[in-house]
């Protein structure tokens, strides 16, 4: 198949069940009210400790995955809302999923010259990264990913709230750096309407420090993808220009 649309059927993750509705507030972090279509109101989990301020805008249709899981306080999972210039993915365990299938299908160059692949690696005490990648020399590859959702004017920018957790993934990654093996800071744009991606120094200048502290000095590479996606399939799609 040679058709970028022909590829998108094909590539990626297709999307559970998809049940539309209309936001109504966004709360607690974890706790979202939608409407349905029918008039029911429900209580859906957010799978997002973000702030979200770019895309948690009461009164936006937004779509629901349900999960008949007796353990569930909450059976829907909010996955999508539809802001004005894009679908955009809320769910931040989508692109852990959506980069392992496609760096294990060969579908990001960069990354593509590995055997093995692993999820959830313990690094340290402590620690844990997104995958360990190797090679058939044992040369290995560590990859933390993080799901971006904040864009404004056409730029992306991470994160969209302070982290001390992210701070300690990217110390990570430097030791690791220096200890001979190679780094990767993934940053997974989970809409369609980026141009350029940028550390969000207007919100954490402490997190844009370090990741062009970890970068320049030590050589943690920083990858960044956009994605395709519509209500049936979201798929890893552009390599999105950089400005440190």
């Amino acid at each position: 198949m040679t058709s970028g649309i022909k590829q998108k059927e094909y590539r990626g993750l297709a999307w559970p069940e998809l049940i539309p509705g209309r936001l109504i507030k966004r709360y607690k972090r974890f706790l979202a009210d939608v409407e349905l279509e029918d008039g029911t109101l429900v209580t859906a989990h957010c799978p997002n400790s973000g702030s979200m301020t770019a895309c948690s805008e009461p009164g936006r249709p937004v779509y629901l995955s349900w999960h008949d899981n007796p353990k569930r306080k909450l059976k829907y999972t909010w996955e999508i809302i539809q802001m004005p210039d894009s679908l955009v993915g809320v769910n931040t365990l989508v692109p852990n999923r959506l980069i392992k299938k496609s760096v294990e299908n060969g579908w990001v160059a960069e990354l593509a010259a590995y055997e093995e692949i692993r999820s959830e690696v313990q690094t340290s005490k402590g620690s844990r990264l997104d995958l360990l990648l190797t090679d058939s020399h044992g040369a290995r590859c560590y990859v933390e990913i993080k799901n971006c959702t904040l864009v404004t004017q056409g730029v992306a920018c991470f994160p969209d709230a302070v982290t001390q957790r992210g701070r300690k993934h990217l110390k990570e990654l430097q030791r690791l750096t220096a200890g001979g093996n190679r780094c990767v800071m993934f940053f997974c744009i989970q809409r369609m309407d980026a141009e350029c991606f940028r550390p969000a120094d207007q919100i954490d200048a402490a997190y844009g420090e370090a990741l062009r502290k970890v970068h320049l000095k030590w050589g943690v590479e920083i990858l960044v993808y956009d994605v395709w996606m519509d209500l049936e399939r979201i798929v890893l799609n552009r390599k999105i220009p950089i400005q440190l």
